[in-house]
């Protein structure tokens, strides 16, 4: 077997010790959450800031469960999340359908319209949205939130799948059709099984958004029932003090959701980067 260079090993030395800097850096922000929501305000903030507890606290996570109503706050956002990543994918999935695979005399010129909603700030159209919403009635409900969330996601959602959906052979629908299926049927049965890595993908960043988001939620909801998990934790902090390890507590129950949908979709999103080469060979 051929030995190889020094250089070369040298090379794969300083990377891998790049790469385990890298990790370390950014896995220990969690770590130190994770540490945090086991201590009181005294330990994170002057006898131990940065090292493992001293005495496992875990009446934060109870104080957080139970006084500060995480459960309503967790149902919220679970609620609110899985509406717009569900109505996100189905109406990005036809439009990117109907521009990628079809020929109409609009259609170059509807994905251009829609893909401009990427450039356009959040901050911007608050205050035309919130006068929409007065007008439809729809202020402090789930919709004044979900209707936002969808329509800031559709423009990225389109951008994904309609560059998947081109790399899609049209000899697919074209045996489907000679064997008898019509539009929808080719649709739902070929074009979505295809496109299932796609799918995994931009699930889990419109994912991220709608449970991390903070602005749209505070803007649009006054009802404290209503309030999702961002919004729940302000009323940890007090007018004149903070319990930190409650509040470090419950961002990480906030948290553990986002990790085990990356945990479940990861292979799903790597396979989404490769799957057009297989699919056109």
């Amino acid at each position: 077997m051929r030995r190889k260079h020094p250089i070369q090993n040298s090379i794969n030395v300083a990377i891998f010790l790049f790469l385990s800097l890298l990790s370390i850096f950014n896995l220990y922000p969690l770590l130190y959450l994770l540490f945090s929501s086991f201590k009181n305000n005294t330990e994170i903030f002057y006898s131990n800031p940065f090292g493992f507890p001293h005495l496992l606290r875990v009446e934060n996570y109870i104080n957080a469960y139970k006084a500060f109503n995480m459960p309503l706050y967790f149902f919220n956002s679970a609620l609110v999340t899985a509406v717009t990543v569900v109505a996100t994918i189905f109406l990005a999935l036809m439009f990117s359908y109907a521009t990628a695979r079809m020929k109409w005399r609009f259609a170059h010129v509807s994905r251009i319209y829609l893909l401009v909603g990427m450039f356009i700030p959040a901050q911007i159209v608050l205050l035309p949205i919130m006068i929409m919403e007065r007008n439809l009635h729809i202020q402090s409900s789930y919709l004044a939130v979900i209707i936002p969330y969808v329509g800031f996601q559709l423009s990225f959602a389109t951008l994904v799948f309609y560059g998947f959906m081109r790399s899609i052979p049209y000899e697919l629908e074209e045996s489907a059709s000679i064997d008898g299926a019509n539009t929808y049927l080719t649709f739902f049965r070929i074009i979505v099984p295809i496109t299932m890595p796609a799918i995994a993908t931009v699930a889990i960043f419109i994912f991220l958004f709608a449970w991390n988001e903070f602005l749209i939620a505070l803007v649009m909801i006054s009802k404290s029932s209503l309030q999702t998990i961002p919004l729940g934790l302000l009323n940890f902090s007090g007018q004149f003090t903070t319990d930190w390890g409650g509040k470090g507590a419950a961002m990480v129950i906030a948290t553990l959701p986002t990790i085990l949908v990356y945990f479940f979709f990861s292979e799903k999103v790597e396979q989404a980067m490769t799957v057009g080469a297989a699919v056109k060979g």
